[in-house]
């Protein structure tokens, strides 16, 4: 195990961090460092911390719907949420910029814009909450609500105090998980991101101008914000659920 984990995922990551500080301290801190660089880190992070925000209230209530309800199709709709799973990014991209573009059948040109990237992420990001929390709603005991609801217990106190605390470890696992995701997609922005400086094209834009070294100095500070923030909310789920 401690084999295969180390050349799929310690030993690239390595690499990446070597080639990164291959010119020194002086000549990563000058990659990341540049105007193009500090905007494109910005914008990145806040669009993913927003649609991790988005997808963990979005996704919770999905998740609640298909759990709890019952109407015609739910069974459709449920394997409908693993399709950013199963479908290529860049068609995700095509399908958005159809939608959203220039030539958009409803008149919304969203193209181009931070509004049209985050559309995109919340797509790709889609099924990370709802799978996260779906379990955790079906082996929920619902005698507990009951109890709550006979005692006088409205229905937003009911979820406040009951089912939100039984959640809330699921959700927070999830929302991690989508930030991560927003953080590093690139093949749903390519056509849709515009002039929109989002890290992950930045990092392929400097490969393709033959400047690996600018390109995995990004890198490894893209990967080290994932890791701070996957690290703290998981430590708030679990401190929270205990």
């Amino acid at each position: 195990m401690t084999l295969y984990l180390s050349v799929i995922v310690l030993i690239p990551l390595a690499a990446v961090t070597v080639k990164a500080f291959s010119g020194g301290l002086g000549a990563f801190f000058d990659a990341v460092s540049t105007p193009l660089a500090l905007k494109a880190l910005g914008v990145t992070v806040g669009v993913s911390l927003l649609v991790a925000a988005i997808g963990a209230v979005m996704g919770t209530l999905v998740a609640w719907v298909l759990v709890r309800d019952s109407f015609p199709g739910q069974r459709f709709v449920n394997a409908l949420i693993d399709l950013p799973f199963a479908l290529p990014t860049i068609v995700a991209g095509l399908t958005l910029l159809a939608l959203y573009g220039p030539d958009s059948p409803f008149g919304i040109h969203l193209a181009y814009t931070r509004a049209a990237v985050v559309l995109a992420l919340l797509f790709v990001t889609l099924p990370f909450v709802v799978r996260s929390v779906q379990p955790v709603l079906i082996e929920l005991d619902q005698e507990v609500e009951e109890a709550a609801a006979s005692l006088g217990a409205s229905n937003a106190t009911t979820f406040r105090r009951i089912v939100l605390p039984a959640l809330r470890p699921a959700v927070v696992s999830g929302a991690a998980l989508a930030f991560a995701r927003a953080v590093g997609e690139i093949g749903s922005l390519v056509l849709i991101a515009g002039k929109v400086q989002i890290a992950s094209i930045v990092i392929f834009a400097n490969i393709e101008s033959d400047a690996p070294q600018a390109a995995a100095a990004l890198s490894v500070v893209l990967l080290a914000i994932s890791l701070l923030i996957l690290i703290a909310l998981r430590r708030v789920g679990a401190r929270r659920a205990h």
